[in-house]
């Protein structure tokens, strides 16, 4: 298969519908029909189903999408790397996400600064979830990452450092002088919902909490009694007087990890990782 061919297929599977695919994709729509018909008749499968009203992906067409994303992205990421490494002075793309793992950032910036042979690093602030999608599609060289949160798959990592969460609440409600909380009793805080974060569509789940985009506008309306929110531990020691954290003993620990595109060759993220796993 020709990436051509993946990115029309990809085009016509998003859109369902032909005539937007070829205006998306700034082509006649014959020669697209006739493109995934090619696809189609050399992999022996049928991965559309056709109609006059529809169109509509098969089980195998289903796979294809998701299989011709991923292969894209890598496309699209060595593209990137290839002309990052090119560069007249190359350095290396650190994607983290805001507000997480601040001290531990820190002391990896200014350890892997008196290398020998350390290069400039580029930290790239993210949103939640937004660091993952950056290292794999080439934006970033090497990420922090959180498990349970982050998705780490197909990807080499180190795990770094381990630590409980706790519950921020405003300061003065009746649950912030406990000496911790459990799982359910944060969870059915009917005054204080948990937040919605975004998916990775833009879309948000439904339930009863405010829907945020960052921690600057969660932390504001836990500080307006509006909502509660679990972090890691070391994101609760750096909070205003209006906030009040409870430890919650049975929610999961929060591991932050190193990671990096199993066929990275860079000796700089190499350096860089064994700093971290050495702090």
């Amino acid at each position: 298969m020709e990436t051509r061919e993946l990115r029309y297929f990809v085009a016509v599977a998003e859109e369902l519908h032909f005539g937007r695919a070829a205006q998306r994709l700034a082509m006649a729509q014959p020669p697209l029909s006739r493109a995934i018909q090619q696809l189609e008749r050399r992999l022996g499968v049928v991965l559309l189903h056709r109609t006059a009203r529809a169109v509509t992906l098969t089980e195998a067409g289903s796979v294809l999408l998701r299989e011709a994303r991923a292969a894209l992205d890598a496309v699209d990421a060595a593209e990137r790397r290839t002309r990052r490494a090119a560069a007249q002075h190359p350095g290396v793309v650190l994607a983290t996400k805001a507000g997480a793992a601040g001290e531990l950032l820190s002391n990896l910036l200014a350890a892997y600064a008196t290398e020998p042979d350390a290069v400039p690093v580029e930290v790239v602030l993210c949103g939640p979830g937004e660091q993952e999608g950056l290292l794999r599609d080439g934006r970033a060289d090497v990420a922090l990452l959180q498990h349970p949160f982050d998705t780490t798959a197909g990807l080499d990592t180190e795990a770094l450092h381990t630590e409980p969460q706790v519950v921020i609440l405003p300061a003065g409600h009746p649950m912030a002088d406990r000496p911790h909380l459990s799982m359910t009793e944060v969870t059915t805080l009917l005054d204080l919902p948990l937040p919605r974060w975004p998916r990775r569509d833009g879309s948000y789940p439904d339930g009863p909490g405010p829907q945020v985009r960052d921690h600057t506008q969660l932390f504001q309306l836990i500080a307006l009694g509006r909502a509660c929110a679990l972090v890691p531990e070391s994101v609760g020691a750096h909070l205003r007087d209006d906030h009040a954290t409870v430890p919650v003993p049975d929610a999961p620990a929060v591991t932050t990890v190193i990671a990096w595109p199993p066929h990275s060759r860079s000796k700089a993220v190499a350096d860089l990782v064994r700093t971290a796993t050495r702090l």
